[in-house]
């Protein structure tokens, strides 16, 4: 017999009253309370599946019998890998049910990335979402000899396959029914006698500068930091979030996850990648989190669109943009815009800023969040002009994502916004920023010695970034090792210069060099190939590959103009003087980049380095060399020679690439 969701009571306080202060607990009480309200949707074959509270909770009691039965025990992680699907949600309460952790992979994960979380964390069972992630483990399976089990909840593509420790999800759900038949009581008085305190997450740091860390986050942890935040920003459980970043990223559990449990929202999850945009503007999300890549695609969207629409809508939108521009202005500083321009604003709004938000699928979003890197403030004004209420988020995994936020009356496009209620902020006399409250985590797992460097013991956490507060907003420079002075003393941040280059749509990224000792500022470029090879196709310039569009002489114009325009606003001495357009994208897989799209400088100032030598020396022209291995094995070694374009070329009058911000290029 299957126990069901109203024979799980939810463990009571010395008052009597419902102790809901850790994740399967929260699950529970809402089973309890609201057992047919949908709890998350899917989407399949273009229909949306909706799973309810009681469904949730029972397909979590299953699981969590499945697990003991496959001898998980108090204590121990089971990784889960894979995109957002229920399934994922089901394992983790599951495993934090019985007093275990989950440690989250992102799907794109390769190799030595796997092994060191699943060696490190001394992970036995893996939940793995389909064929793809299931082919990771096989490959790695004698590299990783604690692990016993690997439970796959995607099917497709399996079925032909025979290795002895595959699990499909729904065998271990049945089997668990079969268990708890046995141990009617054991769940419910291990939910009862879990500890608010004990791991509940366990997600792996950025990485920028070394191997992800593994950092601890206890369910008192979160729930912190979700109720922090609901005191400036509430939530209720009518509030709608589409679920698509990858659950192993603090961002997501900390709104899907905390926030979603704490006030009982559905989520809900997209067909796949390729629907999502679709999917967001079906939805209609009231409260969206992403990182400033999410952002600045949407931008490019939208400056592309306006790009191809006739002169009159050209026309409209920038009438409309301008418009919402003052109203915005007036709006994030507390003040309340004037009668005349609040009737202005709403006959811009519907026929040139609400259809552009329609679009982008956030037509019903009362607010927006961004984090995990810095955003540029023109891109944040650009979304407060067309009514979308973007708000900047400062934090790090160690203190559950989120410590400092805008509030809805006093954004200012260059800071992070201003601490939560229950968080302590301090700048060092070195500059570095120091953070304090109870959302801070227990430490890394099996590394006391990196956590002992992290969190002093007075419980502040240091960050490893720079910054300096201004009328109580934090101003973040960038990473504490980063920041330098140029020759005349001008204080330096490579992350500000390379955030004003990436606000054109054409590049997708850049890294910034030099600016010490008196060496010129230069930069290394990475064209977004969508937009540029729109903008193109449009210029009737035929390109083959990657390597070939960024070869271009109009291309290198096209960027030439957008680091122009970032040069503007700088001062003489931080200006970009010279930069090369990379023959390649930026690859997580190659240690280029993290999983969260940041910089590895340590990797690509190695890997780089004849590129960065031949950039500070001014020379014309350098040579780089790459190894291409085909499907049949052969193996070629290609040199490609990349131009480096001196901005003393760039004519003030050229206009290629000039745009205004909604994207109006002569």
């Amino acid at each position: 017999m299957t126990a069901s969701a109203d024979q799980r009571p939810v463990p009571s306080s010395t008052d009597g009253e419902p102790r809901a202060d850790t994740f399967p607990r929260l699950l529970h009480a809402l089973a309890d309370e609201r057992p047919g309200d949908v709890a998350m949707q899917e989407k399949l074959y273009g229909i949306w599946q909706p799973i309810t509270w009681s469904e949730y909770a029972r397909r979590v009691t299953d699981f969590a019998h499945g697990l003991a039965a496959l001898g998980v025990e108090q204590g121990e992680v089971v990784a889960v890998i894979g995109d957002n699907r229920p399934e994922w949600l089901i394992a983790e309460l599951a495993t934090q049910s019985i007093g275990a952790a989950v440690v989250g992979i992102y799907p794109t994960s390769i190799g030595e990335e796997i092994v060191h979380i699943l060696t490190d964390a001394r992970v036995r069972v893996v939940v793995a979402e389909d064929q793809e992630q299931v082919d990771k483990i096989i490959r790695l399976k004698d590299r990783l000899p604690s692990v016993h089990t690997v439970v796959y909840y995607d099917p497709h593509g399996l079925e032909q396959y025979h290795e002895p420790y595959l699990r499909a999800f729904t065998d271990v759900e049945e089997s668990g029914q079969d268990w708890g038949a046995q141990h009617p009581a054991w769940l419910a008085e291990r939910i009862a006698a879990g500890s608010p305190d004990e791991i509940a997450v366990i997600c792996t740091t950025s990485g920028t500068t070394a191997r992800p860390k593994l950092a601890e986050l206890s369910h008192t942890n979160l729930l912190a930091m979700a109720e922090n935040l609901q005191r400036i920003d509430p939530l209720t459980r009518h509030d709608r979030y589409v679920s698509f970043l990858p659950f192993a990223w603090i961002g997501e559990q900390m709104l899907a996850v905390a926030c979603g449990l704490s006030r009982g929202f559905t989520l809900s999850f997209p067909e796949d990648a390729a629907t999502q945009r679709a999917d967001l503007r079906e939805i209609g999300p009231d409260v969206m989190f992403s990182p400033p890549r999410i952002w600045e695609s949407m931008l490019s969207d939208v400056q592309v669109r306006i790009e191809e629409a006739d002169r009159l809508k050209q026309a409209v939108f920038g009438w409309g943009y301008r418009v919402g521009d003052r109203y915005a202005e007036r709006r994030v500083r507390g003040e309340r815009p004037g009668t005349w321009l609040r009737l202005v604003h709403r006959v811009a709004d519907a026929v040139a800023l609400r259809p552009v938000r329609d679009q982008l699928g956030l037509t019903r979003l009362k607010r927006g969040y961004t984090g995990g890197a810095p955003l540029g403030p023109d891109v944040f004004r650009f979304f407060h002009a067309i009514g979308v209420n973007l708000k900047q988020i400062y934090g790090q995994t160690e203190i559950c994502g989120i410590a400092v936020a805008h509030t809805d009356t006093d954004v200012r496009f260059h800071t992070v916004g201003t601490p939560l209620p229950g968080t302590e902020l301090h700048i060092a006399e070195d500059g570095e920023i120091l953070l304090r409250s109870a959302s801070v985590f227990r430490g890394y797992h099996r590394n006391p010695e990196s956590t002992a460097e992290t969190v002093d013991q007075e419980g502040w956490l240091r960050t490893g970034d720079a910054g300096y507060t201004e009328d109580g907003h934090l101003v973040v420079i960038d990473r504490a090792k980063d920041v330098r002075r140029t020759a005349d003393g001008q204080l330096f941040s490579s992350a500000f210069v390379e955030n004003k280059v990436k606000f054109s749509p054409y590049v997708e990224e850049a890294v910034v060099f030099g600016g010490e000792s008196g060496s010129d500022v230069t930069a290394m470029i990475i064209i977004d190939p969508a937009t540029t090879g729109a903008w193109a196709e449009h210029q009737h310039i035929s390109y083959t590959t990657y390597t070939d569009l960024a070869a271009k002489e109009p291309v290198y114009r096209l960027i030439a103009g957008a680091v122009a325009r970032a040069n503007e606003d700088l001062p003489e001495s931080t200006r970009i003087r010279r930069f090369v357009l990379l023959h390649k994208q930026l690859d997580p897989d190659d240690d280029e980049i993290t999983r969260t799209r940041k910089v590895r400088r340590g990797v690509i100032a190695e890997r780089y380095a004849d590129i960065i030598s031949a950039l500070d020396r001014g020379e014309a022209e350098v040579v780089v060399g790459s190894t291409i291995t085909y499907q049949d094995g052969t193996v070629v070694d290609r040199k490609t020679p990349l131009r480096i374009f001196p901005m003393s070329e760039f004519a003030g009058d050229d206009s290629t690439g000039t745009a205004t911000l909604w994207g109006d290029r002569r």
